[in-house]
């Protein structure tokens, strides 16, 4: 007997199920998508007071401390991602979330440098969770139709969190030690922990059709499987899951060609932010603490980029639909605004690098960087839809894994070379490097995809028979 959904409406499959009970699984799964990042920059204020205490070396070993949380939260997808596929979405999540809870809070008692080191690193691991599964997680609710409903809010608590956390971090440690700023961010996980164990159920197909088979054979005795089951042997499933990251990132290039446009991009924005201390405290000699209120900027960017991406996107694709007749969409019908961020980035990296270079007003620097991020904000959503719809639901996570993978290597790396890469160019030609590389990534990957996609998904099915 294989066990199935009672029939194509069965309240049990995620997919049929309430308005109400999708967003209230969209929004757990994003808070904790928005406390990871959040994680990663809320130190950038507070570097110089927390050098001091833990004599950390200014430059490179500072710019560390803030960017190895995203080393660790580079590491955890290849694992996390293919054990959600085999235990469910929910469980591996939330016991993430306690590896990085523990971690986080033991930041706040660190007393060298290589304790803050280890400790973050092994905080990102535990965070990294999210990345790898909340894009799962909105494969396994909303249909293609509605799925940028969810990506739109999991979007903006991702983008939002690195650029909310250094205002937080530089008001608290301005008002107190600047142990808290992991102290109170321990504090707002457990809050989300809480409400994910009363009200986050399992998205995941295949795992909720073992319970219900578990169940059935609990009752009846009978040998009961579930379409998803095969007859291999659980630990040749667990190997071949653990590995399926390695081979999506090293064979599939339908994963390859939008996760390395989203890494540049997430580095872009990470080396951006690295750089508000020293020209809002530097070149416009604003207090630290008014300085943080910049980052709002990029807020603002990434609010009003939403309110464009999603209806956009969805829009677009509705109406692909309409006009060839089908039932079932092409990810490549994804990909059309992503030019639109690729015009969008150069342009606010060139305003803002020229126009804080040649010290113009405060606000015209904030203009370019609320520019920046509605580009970034458009360009990613779009990518990362197209990535969800080039894999069914049960591969979504590991083909996830590859993006988080190598955007927070990038988000990693990118800050490091940052105060270099400044010192050599300034600000001005710094920007300009940038958005010259910018232009040129971000319109030639949407133009490769729309043309070449199909041949990219054909070639990219190595593997999945896992």
């Amino acid at each position: 007997m294989v066990v199935t959904w009672d029939g194509p409406k069965d309240p049990a499959n995620p997919l049929n199920w309430s308005w109400k009970r999708k967003w209230i699984a969209t929004i757990l799964v994003s808070l904790f998508t928005f406390i990871s990042p959040f994680s990663s920059t809320m130190v950038t204020p507070a570097l110089p007071v927390m050098s001091d205490d833990l004599d950390i070396q200014e430059g490179f070993m500072q710019q560390l401390v803030m960017s190895i949380f995203l080393l660790g939260y580079a590491q955890g997808p290849f694992v996390l991602a293919p054990l959600s596929e085999i235990y469910g979405r929910v469980t591996v999540l939330q016991y993430a979330n306690l590896i990085y809870l523990v971690f986080n809070t033991t930041c706040g008692f660190a007393q060298t440098q290589t304790q803050i080191l280890i400790f973050r690193l092994l905080s990102g691991i535990g965070g990294s969770a999210p990345q790898a599964l909340c894009n799962g997680v909105l494969a396994d609710v909303w249909s293609k139709e509605e799925r940028g409903k969810g990506q739109a809010i999991y979007g903006m608590l991702t983008f939002i969190g690195p650029c909310v956390a250094p205002i937080c971090g530089a008001y608290i440690s301005s008002n107190t030690d600047w142990r808290w700023i992991f102290w109170s961010t321990s504090l707002f996980d457990v809050l989300v922990q809480l409400l994910a164990l009363l009200f986050l159920r399992e998205t995941f197909a295949p795992t909720i059709l073992e319970r219900k088979a578990k169940k059935i054979r609990k009752s009846t005795g009978r040998n009961v499987r579930t379409e998803f089951d095969t007859n291999e042997r659980f630990s040749k499933i667990l190997r071949k899951r653990l590995i399926l990251p390695f081979i999506m990132m090293f064979t599939h290039p339908a994963v390859q060609a939008p996760s390395l446009y989203r890494a540049y991009l997430y580095g872009v924005m990470y080396l951006v932010l690295s750089t508000f201390p020293f020209v809002f405290e530097n070149t416009y000699d604003q207090e630290t603490t008014t300085a943080s209120l910049n980052y709002l900027s990029l807020c603002a960017g990434f609010m009003i980029g939403l309110q464009i991406s999603h209806p956009l996107m969805d829009g677009l694709y509705a109406r692909f639909k309409a006009h060839y007749n089908v039932s079932e969409g092409l990810p490549e019908w994804r990909v059309p605004p992503m030019l639109l961020g690729g015009i969008l980035c150069p342009a606010g990296l060139f305003i803002y690098g020229w126009t804080a270079h040649y010290h113009l007003h405060w606000v015209l620097p904030n203009i370019g960087c609320c520019i920046l991020a509605i580009g970034l904000i458009i360009a990613f959503q779009c990518s990362q839809a197209y990535t969800v719809d080039s894999y069914e639901a049960r591969y979504a996570a590991s083909a996830a894994a590859v993006g988080a993978f190598l955007r927070t290597m990038c988000g990693f790396s990118f800050p490091l070379f940052a105060p270099r890469m400044y010192d050599v160019l300034g600000v001005g030609w710094g920007n300009s490097l940038l958005a010259f590389l910018t232009m040129g990534l971000a319109i030639a990957s949407p133009v490769l995809l729309w043309f070449y996609g199909a041949r990219l998904r054909a070639a990219s099915t190595r593997g999945l028979s896992a």
